[in-house]
């Protein structure tokens, strides 16, 4: 039978995992000291999640197991657990934990807590939204993203290619358009190396003639603008940023040429919030249409509809404010500021604290003096208004009132 090369290659150990690295150092020192505890590692598919939960498995002194939430049941589970009682402690593994239901929930979490079961729960999704908080307040939480394009490439030269054909060669280019048509999926650059492999076979040497004659268009439309696919994007981006209609035009017509309508309304999706923002809000509702109505009917039709939202984008008035704002708030919780809400502002509030509270609608404009922010943090701006367009300027008036009422 034939094993795919993404498993034959999948790394062993932590020193053949690439990207990361601070969560394998912190993987490795609770290994070397026994000391290992229950978490969740979520990420995008492709990018090493389950290698990392066999590694720590295939070194942990203990009986492993597979739970699959979307597919297994109780019945799997209560197995699982009765070797508990031979082994005292077991690891389970736990694919796509954000589909596992309340029942399963219940059975398992005292067995977590008491550290009978050291569960790994694997998931796409965002855990902090996604699985119960009855879960994660037993387990530690690590995102897994996605490796650099030269790791990927590092990757791929490592792989023994003499199992296919010896003396078989692979161009320079080749491995760095691979790696970079992967987009941070390890797996994916593996598996097109594996069919360019596996279909040359009477080739000495596979260049970038042969990889785009089979691989799949999805795949190797990155290659076709002539340039690095993603420094068009970028141009494309910053030319709408600038207002420069015919530049737009010019990267935009070299993305359709790609093909990529994915990666393209995903980024025009992107700019709208990203540069156009408060100073025109409905431009939003207008990209969404646009672009829906493109990856409705496809290319080449979808042009026109791209075209004409990417112009009036060029045309429309810009502000980043909100973006800026955003990123301040993302700044201060990725460095902890994670307070206590006030009181009287949680969903069970007790008597006293409901009584703190006051409730918007019952005051003139809908507002009123309180205490929103945690107290560490109250004074604290976000949200700069710009006024060089009418609409924020009138939304910076709004906002001024408003803060001189709440504070």
């Amino acid at each position: 039978m034939y094993q795919p090369l993404a498993d034959k290659v999948r790394p062993k150990s932590f020193e053949e995992m690439i990207g990361n690295e601070k969560l394998i150092n912190t993987l490795e020192q609770l290994l070397n000291h026994d000391n290992l505890v229950s978490m969740i590692l979520y990420g995008p598919t492709g990018v090493g999640k389950t290698t990392i939960a066999d590694i720590i498995a295939s070194r942990y002194p203990l009986n492993h197991f597979r739970f699959n939430a979307s597919t297994d049941n109780k019945a799997i589970l209560k197995q699982i657990i009765d070797t508990v009682k031979l082994y005292h402690s077991v690891v389970l593994i736990i694919d796509e934990i954000h589909r596992m239901n309340r029942d399963i929930q219940d059975y398992l979490l005292p067995y977590v807590e008491k550290g009978n079961i050291v569960m790994i729960g694997l998931t796409t999704e965002n855990p902090y939204i996604s699985v119960n908080p009855a879960v994660r307040s037993r387990v530690s939480i690590y995102k897994i993203t996605r490796p650099k394009t030269d790791e990927i490439e590092g990757f791929l030269r490592r792989i023994d290619i003499a199992d296919f054909k010896k003396n078989l060669t692979i161009k320079d280019e080749v491995y760095k358009k691979i790696s970079l048509a992967a987009n941070g999926e390890v797996r994916t650059a593996i598996n097109m190396l594996e069919i360019l492999l596996l279909t040359a076979n009477d080739l000495d040497t596979i260049d970038m003639a042969f990889m785009e004659k089979h691989l799949p268009e999805s795949q190797i439309s990155a290659f076709k603008t002539g340039d690095d696919y993603y420094d068009i994007l970028s141009a494309f981006h910053k030319s709408v940023r600038g207002s420069d209609v015919n530049a737009a035009l010019h990267y935009l017509a070299r993305l359709i040429v790609a093909g990529d309508l994915k990666s393209l309304v995903r980024r025009i999706r992107a700019i709208v919030y990203e540069d156009i923002g408060l100073a025109n809000p409905l431009m939003g509702v207008k990209v969404e249409a646009a672009c829906s109505l493109a990856e409705n009917v496809g290319f080449p039709e979808a042009r026109n509809a791209l075209g004409a939202i990417v112009i009036e984008m060029c045309i429309s008035p810009k502000s980043n404010s909100a973006h800026l704002a955003i990123d301040k708030a993302i700044a201060d919780v990725e460095a902890g500021k994670t307070y206590q809400v006030p009181s009287h502002l949680i969903n069970n509030p007790t008597y006293d604290e409901k009584a703190d509270y006051k409730y918007a609608h019952d005051y003139e404009n809908h507002i009123v003096k309180q205490v929103y922010l945690p107290k560490e943090l109250q004074g604290t701006i976000y949200y700069e208004p710009q006024t060089h367009t009418k609409l924020e300027k009138a939304f910076a008036e709004e906002y001024d009132k408003n803060e001189k009422i709440i504070k």
